[in-house]
């Protein structure tokens, strides 16, 4: 469960540090590969930095992003 504690990403870190295009990590997002654990002020979806480390990791295991 998410807490304040944790680290968010927004969609442009996210991108960078899997780099892919925002436009990417904004469909991660809708179809639920990625899971944003709020919203930034701009309804952008954050996400928290253990979950992208962890889908980076499945990712390449599957054979790339």
């Amino acid at each position: 469960m998410w807490s304040p504690s944790m680290d968010l990403m927004t969609s442009e870190q996210v991108a960078d540090y899997l780099d892919v295009k925002v436009e990417r990590v904004k469909r991660l997002a809708r179809e639920h590969l990625l899971i944003a654990r709020s919203k930034d002020d701009n309804g952008d979806p954050m996400f928290e930095k253990g979950d992208v480390e962890k889908y980076k990791e499945l990712a390449q295991r599957l054979g790339g992003i």
